[in-house]
């Protein structure tokens, strides 16, 4: 039995977090998985994982192996599908990393909508407001919204991304004018604690320079959706994505405010790690997301 096989093995009973798992989701058995990781420690001489009755844990030398043969695979991987990348047929699991901001707006079509354009892909998403460590929890790539940095990761800018200060009408009339973003100090704020800062929120002045507002308010929480339901029902002024809030906002149901002080530097990007061979199926994914986005404007 070649090393590729054992290694590929050892990964699937890693990532499945145990061998009854990982034989479901390979169609192998329990028995031949745990034949070719005990063949790789033998060839290895070294113990890769701690087996009890109940539950399995990397060693050391597990850790270490498994970061660098996850690696080795998907350059082999990557390489293949360079190489079929003329065939129209993409197939492989391809693991995203979504914001929940993200997957539960409209936007979040655009993931649906690939997986019906390619259904030999199998679309794993998981929804997740955290920065992932892509490497490390072997994800293909992210959907990110925020400002570019420099991470040591490529980014391909899918759209544009922008937030709205949000209240009802009555909340303006109750505390208004509302004209600049220091009045928010004096007004009930709805946090959503997603956002960086959190209970200081920043904007922008006319003249550049960056502008911290001190708020507080009634409620508290890591849901863009429910800080928009929360503005909706006249709790406070909220800030909000503006591809959650569009609707509302267009229906009069929600006013805007302090739109000359919105900062304006972020986007909806792509991020993956640098590879020498980029896979056809990741490629191919932030082709159709862009292609998306446009039609979508």
């Amino acid at each position: 039995m070649d090393t590729l096989t054992r290694m590929r093995a050892f990964i699937d009973v890693v990532e499945a977090e145990g061998f009854s798992a990982a034989a479901r989701r390979t169609g192998r058995s329990k028995a031949l998985l745990s034949k070719y990781v005990r063949e790789l420690e033998d060839d290895l001489g070294a113990l890769l994982l701690n087996r009890t009755t109940r539950q399995f844990s990397l060693t050391e030398a597990g850790h270490t192996y498994y970061r660098s043969a996850s690696d080795i695979l998907k350059e082999i991987d990557n390489l293949a599908d360079l190489v079929r990348e003329g065939n129209a047929d993409l197939k492989g699991r391809l693991r995203v990393s979504v914001p929940r901001t993200f997957i539960d707006a409209d936007v979040g079509q655009s993931l649906i909508d690939f997986a019906k354009a390619h259904p030999d892909v199998q679309l794993e998403i998981v929804a997740d407001d955290r920065f992932v460590d892509l490497i490390e929890e072997n994800f293909d790539l992210a959907i990110r919204i925020t400002r570019l940095e420099d991470s040591g990761m490529i980014a391909k800018k899918l759209n544009d991304f922008r937030v709205h200060a949000v209240a009802t009408a009555d909340i303006v009339a109750q505390y208004g004018p509302l004209e600049h973003p220091q009045q928010l100090s004096n007004v009930p704020f709805i946090i959503d604690t997603n956002t960086r800062g959190h209970n200081n929120i920043r904007f922008v002045e006319k003249d550049g320079s960056t502008l911290s507002v001190g708020v507080s308010g009634p409620i508290e929480v890591n849901s863009p959706q429910a800080t928009l339901r929360a503005a909706r029902a006249g709790l406070g002024v909220a800030i909000i994505p503006d591809f959650i809030a569009n609707a509302h906002i267009q229906s009069g149901e929600l006013v805007t405010l302090f739109d000359d002080y919105i900062i304006k530097d972020r986007g909806i990007y792509a991020v993956y790690p640098h590879r020498r061979y980029l896979p056809a199926k990741v490629r191919s994914f932030v082709d159709f997301l862009a292609n998306w986005f446009r039609q979508a404007r």
